[in-house]
């Protein structure tokens, strides 16, 4: 069976110092642990932010040989890989932001060339100045990109904002899929334990994107040719849509720019299966329909899917070609892969 992972993220095992470049003491890098190993023997890292730990990694992130082997073991055919959100720098100035979207990008395609033909990338972008996002854009996917990675806000600018509104136009108009992955959480310090940001602000910001969208008027202004996916099921969106309906229905302020109720379109979107439970994922399959379904893990962070594939393949609501198209087929199909 042909298994397609359209949500997973890496780092370059190095990049140049962005605080010595810029200044400023918040910018990401990698201190490599070059004594310690985790569980299955492979090298770590401690992601910086300043000097601040931020997460613990391991080579799977940076070395395509150590990321075959695992998608071997766990049968998985083809990956697309994406930059993790800290690496945005849309709170940066759009020149620094640029940069740093170029050699992240950069180092995406060099790590897929020894991918053997079955890594692919998603770019970023700086969001935050859209000129250069679409400039950005349109480079990375002439370099090889098969699609973009945005987060889902810029500062307190939703996904209806009137600039991320026309880069999407421009996305919908060269043909460039869009994975929507959320960041920047929402209420922060009522998150900060137990890794609730995690937990409860990111299914927050994911719901919250697709509303905005929504309600925003977003699906309405933007060409049907948009291409967009949006991360870890939607977050609570497919549970609360009935919520949703109800206050468009009987409420005009609810009702927002939006042209039609909002279980009108969920024909314009798709979602990722990372969601972790079979219950969840068949209300995704009643609300959206297997075709609006794509297979995404999270690898290879530890809140991932950590039996890639095996939600999906041991759903027994889905039939087998269920199965194949949300494994793979309809990623073939959004990415435009040549494999």
């Amino acid at each position: 069976m042909n298994i397609i992972d359209i949500h997973s993220h890496f780092f370059p095992k190095t990049w140049p110092n962005l605080e010595a470049k810029f200044g400023g003491g918040d910018w990401p890098w990698l201190r490599h642990l070059s004594s310690e190993k985790n569980e299955q023997g492979y090298a770590k890292a401690m992601l910086m932010k300043g000097q601040q730990e931020f997460r613990p990694i391991y080579s799977a992130c940076w070395d395509a040989q150590v990321r075959l082997e695992q998608l071997d073991q766990q049968g998985v055919s083809h990956q697309i890989i994406s930059a993790t959100p800290i690496l945005f720098a849309y709170e940066k100035p759009v020149e620094q932001a640029l940069y740093c979207a170029q050699i992240f990008n950069d180092a995406a395609l060099e790590l897929c060339a020894q991918g053997q033909n079955r890594l692919f990338a998603m770019a970023q972008v700086p969001l935050q100045d859209i000129d250069a996002a679409c400039q950005e854009a349109s480079r990375a996917i002439n370099s090889g990109h098969v699609g973009i990675q945005i987060g889902n806000h810029v500062g307190d600018k939703n996904m209806d904002d009137e600039g991320v509104l026309t880069f999407l136009q421009h996305c919908a108009a060269e043909n460039i899929p869009v994975f929507v992955h959320p960041w920047d959480m929402m209420a922060a310090d009522r998150t900060k334990k137990y890794m609730m940001g995690w937990t409860v602000g990111m299914p927050a910001e994911s719901q919250l994107s697709i509303v905005s969208m929504i309600l925003g008027g977003g699906f309405d202004r933007v060409s049907r040719d948009l291409k967009i996916c949006f991360a870890h099921g939607g977050g609570s969106f497919a549970f609360l849509l009935g919520r949703l309906e109800n206050a468009w229905l009987h409420r005009d302020i609810a009702r927002g720019h939006s042209q039609h109720p909002p279980s009108s379109y969920l024909d314009r979107f798709y979602l990722d299966s990372a969601v972790f439970d079979h219950d969840a994922l068949q209300l995704l399959v009643q609300k959206m329909g297997v075709s609006k379904l794509m297979f995404g893990t999270d690898y290879p962070f530890p809140l991932g899917e950590q039996e890639m594939g095996q939600l999906i393949k041991t759903a027994p609501y889905l039939t087998e070609e269920n199965k194949q198209a949300m494994l793979a087929s309809n990623a073939h199909q959004f990415f435009d892969l040549p494999v």
